[in-house]
């Protein structure tokens, strides 16, 4: 709802705009008001892809509108991220976009420098190479344990101070136990235009980051709790996703909560299972209100009459095949890739060709990296320099459910112990990556373990809308709870208040990037941008039968 003191700044800046010998409007106009035109966020979040795994051969399409990182801030020629490179591209070069270092071949295919060392054939290099299998199996480590070994494969403790990315190939050969290396090394494959040509268009025609990482350097729950609550609480593994009954209850809320206090209306749209369902009750009997049925999101975009408005706040979820692996869209190894290009496809086109175009964002992104390769190191986390967001170290989870007990080192709803794994719980799975804490695990957190400091490795990250920038990269650093500090900012925030002081949830929200860069909002310059569509496969890779384990 409008409220009165944005109308009567609003109506200050017009009158200045008619006198005779004033500044125009736009130049006296409150901070942040044009982001007033942003009506409604859309999120939908994606499984388990790298940036370079997905977009490392953005630049290179024939014809783009983009271009790699120039040689000469390469140092060493293979712009892997090590202490050798800069900082990729350069701050104002938005058609620069920082992937994969390749040579275009006489026949079209492409030959990258980007290697890894493969110390099961004699320390053999591994290079990035075009994969055009859509189903990769088995399922890449993406673990706590197993990413800090691929950002610093023999000192994962020391992945923010010494970053070597070195370790892809090496740790999926330990996970897999020597499995053919021909599958070992799809964690250096890389997609093109030729597999996924409907986020290539959009990639080219709107708005993209190359710096947006995922929150931790971990796995689905961790991260995807970054994604509502700017925090994991101390949860390091997958294995805690299933909830205590209502839900997990961080003490510092979560984007939900933050939400209703503001009255900003909201809804997490669902396939089968919603991922809201972290912090909120959902079981098969009864659920939280604000989970509804994606069905009914198509035809609020769609103008169907009769359906309820468009929330501001939209969580869309894909199928991610817990009760059918035939349904599964998520993109999660080894469901086929195309599959969740038509789901989003259908979901851009929804928004595209409704009444709610003119005045929404929509965010497409993915939780985590999922074990792929990607070369720019993680850096540290925007959080006023401390080790963790709240206070809450790796593996001494600590939370509301059941205070004031709950809210010590360790004595969150299960840390010690899950409803998937008790054994691979997140006590010991940091005592897996830093033995120091395994001495004492609810004192206090050993400096040497790798902490909360550090974001994730790159992925994906697409913004579709008329505010979005054409053909745009951006190089500002930001994570999943960029997402909520925008969201913040535009909806909890007074027309004529200071922006940059939002509420916030943790010290990540609040020191968060807002994206902002990324867009126009007073003139819309992507208005009347068309936009193709994506199919199902037309040889549909699988799976087809099962259901999914834990991601």
């Amino acid at each position: 709802m409008e409220r009165k003191s944005s109308r009567i700044a609003v109506a200050a800046c017009l009158s200045l705009a008619l006198l005779p010998g004033t500044a125009s409007a736009d130049e006296h106009a409150p901070k942040g008001l044009a982001l007033q035109n942003l009506k409604h966020i859309i999120v939908v979040m994606q499984e388990n892809h790298s940036f370079d795994n997905y977009f490392g051969a953005l630049a290179y399409v024939p014809g783009g509108v983009y271009h790699p990182v120039k040689a000469g801030r390469d140092h060493d020629g293979d712009r892997d991220g090590d202490d050798r490179d800069n900082d990729g591209c350069r701050a104002d070069d938005h058609r620069c976009v920082d992937g994969l270092t390749c040579t275009p071949m006489a026949d079209g295919s492409l030959s990258c420098a980007n290697s890894n060392i493969d110390a099961d054939e004699g320390n053999r290099k591994v290079f990035a190479f075009h994969n055009t299998n859509r189903c990769v199996k088995p399922d890449l480590d993406h673990g706590w344990v197993g990413t800090h070994r691929q950002a610093n494969f023999n000192d994962p403790n020391a992945s923010l101070r010494h970053f070597r990315g070195d370790g892809f190939v090496r740790e999926n050969d330990l996970a897999e136990h020597g499995q053919e290396a021909a599958i070992l090394n799809e964690t250096m494959g890389f997609y093109t235009q030729a597999e996924l040509p409907f986020y290539y268009e959009l990639a080219q025609k709107f708005a993209i980051s190359d710096r947006h990482f995922s929150s931790l350097l971990g796995p689905t729950f961790p991260n995807r709790s970054y994604a509502m609550a700017a925090t994991s609480f101390g949860h390091l593994t997958t294995n805690d996703e299933i909830p205590p009954l209502g839900g997990y209850k961080p003490l510092t809320g979560t984007i939900f909560d933050l939400m209703d206090a503001h009255a900003v209306t909201w809804a997490n749209y669902f396939q089968d299972v919603p991922a809201g369902g972290s912090f909120r009750l959902f079981t098969l009997t009864a659920h939280d209100p604000h989970f509804l049925p994606y069905p009914l999101l198509l035809a609020q975009l769609r103008g169907v009459p009769g359906s309820p408005a468009l929330p501001d706040v939209s969580f869309v979820d894909p199928n991610f095949g817990f009760f059918a692996r035939a349904a599964q869209n998520d993109e999660h190894p080894p469901a086929d890739i195309q599959r969740g290009q038509a789901f989003v496809s259908q979901l851009v086109n929804a928004l595209r060709n409704g009444p709610y175009w003119k005045d929404t964002v929509l965010f497409i992104t993915y939780d985590e990296h999922g074990g792929f390769y990607d070369h720019v190191k993680p850096p540290r986390a925007p959080q006023g320099g401390t080790r963790t967001p709240d206070g809450i170290a790796p593996g001494q989870c600590a939370d509301a459910s059941m205070p004031p007990a709950s809210a010590q080192p360790g004595a969150g709803a299960q840390c010690s112990t899950n409803q998937v794994n008790p054994a691979g719980n997140s006590v010991a799975t940091a005592a897996a990556l830093c033995p120091a804490f395994a001495a004492n695990p609810t004192g206090p957190f050993p400096k040497e373990c790798a902490s909360f400091d550090q974001l994730g490795f790159r992925v994906p990250f697409i913004a579709v809308s008329p505010f979005a920038k054409p053909h745009h990269v951006s190089h500002a650093v930001s994570d999943h709870t960029s997402v909520l500090a925008l969201i913040e900012k535009r909806f909890m925030v007074p027309f004529n208040h200071d922006g940059d002081d939002h509420p916030h949830l943790t010290r990540r929200d609040q020191f968060a990037d807002t994206l902002e860069d990324m867009f126009d909002f007073e003139h819309s310059p992507s208005l009347n941008t068309t936009i193709g569509t994506a199919l199902p496969p037309a040889n549909d890779c699988g799976p087809f039968t099962g259901v999914s384990t834990t991601p």
